[in-house]
């Protein structure tokens, strides 16, 4: 995931005045967690993250109970700016629900969304890192930029398909999704992520919330995460904790694991995945943005990535 690739930052940097593309020598995938981070797979990158996972559902007031697994795909693609990113979203489930009254089997879709999102900021761009030969304190001393947050922003829209058990009867075809990204970079080893969602807007049961994801690079394949969603409506609000892990397999591959439970048992909830993630990036070629314009050339890109492997060197 973007929270768990840490060196990305290290990759970003560069001095001059001018700002390297988002494609990084490494995959970031967002997963295990379900935050969105703010930066793009790169122009001409295409990226799928799937993986399966078990849910038990439980409602101790109203006495039901549902347990079944599931199916995530998220498919990414970078296309027409380093700085857009395309993303089509699925979740197909199949459960048993059982009750005093009434008990079947469900299967449907619990999510299906196409959208996009954007790097509005980034604070690294066209920003040259000022080194003082005459004081190590000051070269080392906290940073407040370091505090500022890459900006990026989503659109999408949800759609409801066939006879669904897990949406409401009410809800249309297609509802509106929007989200702010927020990514933080501490050091080169944790990031903090935050997304402030806005779903389903103009149904008769929009929801709010928010997800904060904090990762770290434990060394160079293994990262971990902690993360809280909240999300809030007029039919239903909860508070979701996750952690786990990622294995970075090589560099285009990562595997994960993860699970995840409510604070509440209206209903409480308890969910346990495994993923896998999957760059294809044969496609990329490197770009060099200066002045807020990409600069094509094979030239430019020989000196871009001769640039990335000395600020990944540098990380490391």
């Amino acid at each position: 995931m973007p929270q768990l690739k840490t060196k990305l930052l290290g990759l970003l940097l560069i001095t001059s005045g001018i700002a390297i593309a988002q494609h990084t020598d490494e995959i970031n995938s967002n997963r295990p967690g379900k935050s969105f981070g703010a930066f793009s797979v790169g122009k001409k990158v295409i990226q799928a993250e799937s993986g399966i996972y078990y849910t038990k559902e439980k409602h101790d007031l109203q006495e039901w109970e549902a347990k079944g697994f599931g199916l995530d795909l998220v498919v990414r693609y970078g296309a027409f700016l380093e700085q857009l990113e395309f993303i089509g979203e699925m979740q197909y489930q199949t459960d048993k629900y059982s009750s005093p009254v009434l008990d079947e089997n469900r299967n449907g879709f619990r999510q299906l969304t196409v959208g996009a999102k954007y790097l509005f900021y980034d604070p690294w761009k066209n920003y040259e890192e000022k080194v003082n030969v005459y004081s190590w304190k000051a070269n080392h001393k906290f940073k407040w930029r370091k505090l500022l947050p890459a900006i990026g922003g989503y659109v999408g829209a949800n759609f409801n398909v066939g006879d669904n058990p897990y949406t409401f009867p009410t809800d249309p075809t297609v509802s509106p999704k929007v989200m702010l990204l927020l990514q933080n970079h501490f050091g080169s080893r944790t990031v903090l992520t935050t997304n402030l969602i806005a779903d389903k807007i103009a149904t008769d049961y929009p929801s709010y919330g928010y997800i904060l994801t904090l990762s770290h690079g434990i060394n160079q394949n293994w990262s971990v995460f902690i993360e809280n969603q909240g999300y809030k409506s007029d039919w239903y609000s909860d508070c979701i904790f996750r952690g786990g892990a990622a294995y970075l397999i090589k560099k285009n591959m990562q595997v994960d694991a993860s699970v995840g439970a409510s604070i509440k048992d209206t209903p409480s909830i308890f969910t346990g995945a495994v993923g896998f993630s999957w760059r294809f990036d044969k496609s990329y070629k490197p770009v060099e943005i200066k002045g807020g314009k990409e600069v094509k050339g094979d030239t430019k890109g020989k000196k871009v990535e001769e640039e990335k492997k000395k600020r990944s060197d540098e990380v490391q």
